[in-house]
């Protein structure tokens, strides 16, 4: 692994909002351009950081993914796919609401995949020291089948890219509300990967899995780690098993490079869990994970984008504060000196009339102002139990 540049990359296309299965579809690509309109209009987004995704070839898929689940894709993904592959397409979970085959899919979702391992590949070449990549981040799909919006799964591609091109040994980091469980089962038995994923319990939310007895197998015992997280979690709690949990991790497994993945859907807004976080989380997580990838893996740090169905008020302001903390932007000491630092008025102006709800229009939540949550002691107890548990577990 070669001496790292300076400056951190941005991997995007205009191209990845094809990512898309209907109108209807609350996986919604509206949030990438609002993000990078953000961004833009902060003056946080030179060109100069700004890399395109290519697409991946079918070999780098099928590090992760079956040969028949490749080719059921391609078929699935003509303007009008044979009746046959119709007929196949509950097989290859292509045929749900959460994930059905739409034209075009294998091509938009392997330009994904691309850009994913392109940002693996800056990295662990030593031309970037980190990179992020908004449009990836979809790590539910499964070695033979599409999940929980996901079709290929660019997280697992870029980790077997790092592993199988570079030696390296990885730990991966997972934020989204949702299990990050196509990744963990993807590297299950393999010891040179590491998973962590932070998430709504799966009690009461898809995909049902990450309890923390799920621990990975063979000599790969103890580096599959779970810390679910009870409904309507707040900032303090889940920082407090986040950073613990991570920091104690990383000291164990040594890694050559963090992948992580920034689903903000633990927003107390997002409608589609029940966690109760401000975007306080998504200031302090990316820099935790910033400062240990500094300490530990010599500044090696991929980012990729997530879940997050509150595309209004907080996917742009997550996932901007993630560039923020990646690429050490001004606003960050400004955010700590004026908590309620306001958005660019020109970005509100050019987004308030598109949105059905009024727009947040500052960095961080007026938290002060929300109603408590009525079992906060008792929730807070029971995340420190599995938290401590967790802590147990670790190899």
């Amino acid at each position: 692994m070669n001496k790292k540049a300076s400056s951190p990359v941005f991997i995007y296309d205009d191209e990845e909002i094809q990512y898309k299965f209907n109108e209807d579809h609350p996986f919604n690509q509206d949030r990438l351009v609002m993000t990078v309109d953000l961004l833009r209009k902060a003056g946080a987004l030179p060109d100069s950081a700004l890399r395109t995704p290519r697409p991946a070839a079918d070999s780098e898929l099928l590090r992760v993914h079956s040969p028949a689940y490749l080719e059921a894709v391609k078929a699935l993904s003509c303007s009008v796919p044979e009746e046959r592959w119709v007929k196949e397409a509950a097989r290859f979970g292509l045929d749900t609401d959460d994930t059905p085959f739409f034209p075009g899919m294998h091509d938009i979702t392997a330009k994904i995949v691309g850009g994913s391992i392109t940002a693996a590949e800056l990295v662990m070449s030593g031309k970037a020291p980190h990179a992020l990549h908004l449009g990836g981040g979809l790590h539910h799909a499964l070695q033979s089948k599409g999940a929980g919006f996901c079709v290929y799964n660019d997280a697992s591609a870029a980790i077997a890219h790092a592993k199988e091109t570079y030696g390296a040994k990885v730990l991966y980091v997972d934020t989204d509300v949702h299990h990050g469980d196509g990744v963990q089962w993807s590297f299950y038995a393999d010891p040179q990967v590491c998973t962590l994923s932070i998430h709504e319990t799966g009690k009461y939310l898809f995909p049902g899995t990450g309890a923390v007895n799920e621990r990975g197998e063979g000599d790969a015992f103890g580096t599959s780690i779970n810390v679910p997280v009870e409904p309507y979690t707040e900032d303090e709690s889940w920082l407090e098993c986040f950073g613990e949990v991570l920091t104690e991790t990383i000291a164990r497994f040594q890694p050559d490079v963090i992948i992580s993945q920034h689903g903000c859907d633990a927003h107390a807004f997002d409608p589609l869990a029940h966690v109760h976080c401000s975007m306080r989380v998504y200031k302090a997580m990316p820099e935790l994970i910033h400062n240990l990838a500094h300490q530990w893996c010599e500044g090696r740090w991929v980012a990729l984008g997530g879940g997050g169905y509150d595309i209004w008020r907080v996917v742009p302001r997550a996932w901007s504060l993630l560039w923020l903390v990646m690429s050490e932007q001004a606003t960050l000491s400004e955010l700590a000196a004026q908590p309620q630092l306001a958005l660019p008025h020109a970005w509100l102006d050019a987004w308030q009339g598109k949105s059905p709800v009024q727009l947040a229009d500052t960095w961080l939540d007026p938290v002060d102002a929300w109603a408590p949550i009525p079992r906060r002691q008792i929730i807070t107890e029971k995340n420190r139990q599995t938290k401590d548990l967790a802590m147990m577990y670790l190899k």
